[in-house]
């Protein structure tokens, strides 16, 4: 607020007093030196609350207004943060879209992969043991194995046991291909080649698009 702003604020009275090299003239220069860092703030308060414009040390705490602090748990508050910077803000940027799709293939595996950077997580569903998931970790994230595993526990459904396995050095990305063989099929004639699926950005990252259906909500 600038002093002239405050001297109008004051009885008649006063404004006559706070002329310059009055002490009341210097108590409101003091004033407006004092209010200026809070009104610099307040004017530009909407960049606090911005993933990619809000200030390093501020990126922790917002990721737990999008339910995502799972990611940065640590035993002490300076500890530093288990993944880049930019991939937590990532995570808080997509925070609306990982709560909609949580307990499901497509949300795990968006979360994983924006807190790594990495791609080519692989969810298996066991045939002979029902309501557990293997989550085959890439080779390139076998070295935040306790990041991955934060993830996984806050993105499965509740009554999911779940594995995680580091998938080694080498390995195919993907599931596996079938070892049997296939029968001989007739030659087609070339096709023009399908165009790639749009990827969907939000924020800075970019994630695959959704599958097309919604998922089923929840009974109340």
């Amino acid at each position: 607020m600038r002093r002239a702003a405050i001297e109008r604020l004051l009885p008649a009275a006063y404004q006559r007093a706070a002329g310059p090299g009055s002490v009341l003239g210097a108590l409101l220069d003091v004033m407006e030196a004092l209010h200026a860092p809070d009104e610099a703030v307040l004017a530009d308060v909407d960049a606090l609350f911005g993933p990619y414009r809000t200030a390093d040390g501020f990126v922790a705490y917002l990721s737990r207004w999008v339910a995502m602090d799972h990611v940065v748990a640590a035993p002490r508050a300076d500890a530093p943060l288990p993944l880049p910077v930019g991939r937590l803000r990532d995570l808080v940027a997509h925070g609306a879209l990982l709560a909609r799709w949580r307990g499901t293939p497509y949300g795990m595996r968006t979360a994983l992969e924006l807190a790594t950077g990495v791609t080519g997580f692989v969810l298996d569903e066991p045939a002979q043991r029902p309501f557990h998931l293997v989550v085959r970790v890439p080779p390139a994230a076998a070295d935040r194995l306790a990041l991955v595993t934060r993830i996984v526990e806050a993105e499965k459904p509740a009554a999911v046991t779940v594995e995680v396995v580091a998938a080694p050095a080498g390995a195919p990305a993907g599931p596996t291909p079938p070892t049997e063989p296939t029968p001989p099929t007739e030659p087609t004639p070339p096709t023009e080649p399908t165009p790639p699926e749009p990827v969907r950005a939000v924020g800075r990252a970019h994630v695959p698009p959704p599958p097309p259906h919604d998922p089923p909500e929840e009974p109340s």
